[in-house]
């Protein structure tokens, strides 16, 4: 090896979580020159495997469900214990994989990783979201099957029953994720969902610490809000309804003020910005400076509720990169999650960066 080469060599060595921009700056030479050195190193066998050498800080990595909805929308009044007359719809979903979407219509750059069974909706998953989401680090695991979810909806739209098979996201261990570990310690943010096991949490949570990466986390129901770390340290966004919270902290929210008091105790916990979502009635969102309660933007007719949370988290995560105030951030969640709410599909078809600035004229 030449001198340059034992260099980059022992650099890497010291700390081989330095993306190639970083260690060019920190040992005065152009990037080209480094990988040019690096790709030497590589073909001599002094670095094996890729992990030593990181991807750049320009995507957004999302860990968590995706699965194929089918909704049930009720034709006349909810009869408990007998047939039903309904018709039946199916879309694209999961938590992840929806925020995932709107922050791809949005024009960010999104990695999403999950597991797949080897079926047709594993399939139907990918093909109508290719367009928006890069799939290269999912999984596809034999005799497993994808995801679903079923919904009952009534008249209105509103939520009467839901069933989730969500067994194959017990899988999204540790151990799955490291095989992709360079791209995510070097994400623009990490954002999971709580279909991960807690011991996914925590390894994220470590990682996001240790680079001081923006990380979100989203819960996806009050019984997954058994998979949360026991902290919240290293929590740049913790973004939840009600019932999650009243899970998280074993109290009781039943006004704005234990709202408030409910955001403290987050924020105590470690998060660094909160929000709770109290649906038609608002959010309160609160972090070090102040907490403010938000009202809800005024929607015309409901379509189906099913998505609106993902689309009021995916408008806050992409104003707030794109340096956005973390309030003004809630106010393109809330505007986010009103269209969506007047839309039949769960990620809104004319969702645009310049129609969600629409919020600052209304």
């Amino acid at each position: 090896m030449n001198d340059k080469e034992q260099l980059v060599l022992q650099t890497i060595k010291k700390n081989p979580y330095l993306s190639q921009n970083e260690m060019a700056n920190q040992l005065n030479m152009s990037r080209p020159n480094l990988a040019n050195i690096i790709s030497g190193l590589i073909k001599k066998g002094e670095i094996i495997g890729r992990a030593y050498v990181l991807p750049e800080e320009n995507e957004i990595i999302a860990i968590g469900g995706a699965n194929v909805d089918r909704k049930f929308h009720i034709d006349g009044k909810v009869q408990y214990g007998t047939s039903n007359p309904a018709n039946v719809t199916e879309s694209v979903g999961g938590v992840a994989r929806n925020i995932a979407e709107n922050l791809g219509r949005l024009g960010n750059a999104v990695k999403l990783i999950t597991t797949f069974g080897q079926d047709q909706d594993a399939n139907t998953i990918q093909q109508v979201s290719n367009g928006f989401i890069n799939f290269d680090l999912s999984e596809n695991l034999p005799d497993r099957k994808t995801g679903s979810y079923n919904a009952i909806l009534d008249t209105s739209g509103e939520l009467v029953l839901a069933m989730a098979d969500m067994g194959i996201y017990d899988l999204l261990l540790p151990n799955l994720l490291m095989k992709h570990e360079a791209a995510i310690i070097n994400a623009k943010c990490i954002i999971v969902d709580l279909n991960c096991p807690k011991e996914t949490l925590l390894y994220l949570q470590n990682i996001a610490t240790k680079r001081n990466t923006p990380f979100i986390i989203v819960p996806v129901s009050s019984p997954k809000m058994k998979n949360m770390p026991n902290d919240l340290k290293g929590v740049t966004y913790f973004i939840c309804n009600r019932d999650e919270g009243e899970m998280y902290l074993n109290i009781k929210i039943e006004n704005e003020d234990d709202c408030k008091n409910a955001i403290q105790l987050l924020l105590e916990q470690g998060a660094e910005n909160v929000v709770v979502t109290l649906g038609s009635q608002g959010v309160i969102a609160g972090n070090k400076n102040a907490t403010k309660h938000f009202p809800a933007f005024k929607v015309n007719k409901i379509e189906d509720v099913t998505g609106a949370g993902d689309a009021f988290v995916s408008a806050v995560i992409h104003g707030v990169l794109h340096g956005e105030e973390f309030f003004d951030s809630v106010q393109f969640g809330l505007y986010n999650s009103a269209k969506t709410l007047e839309s039949d599909k769960t990620v809104r078809q004319n969702l645009s960066i310049n129609e969600l600035e629409k919020w600052r004229s209304l």
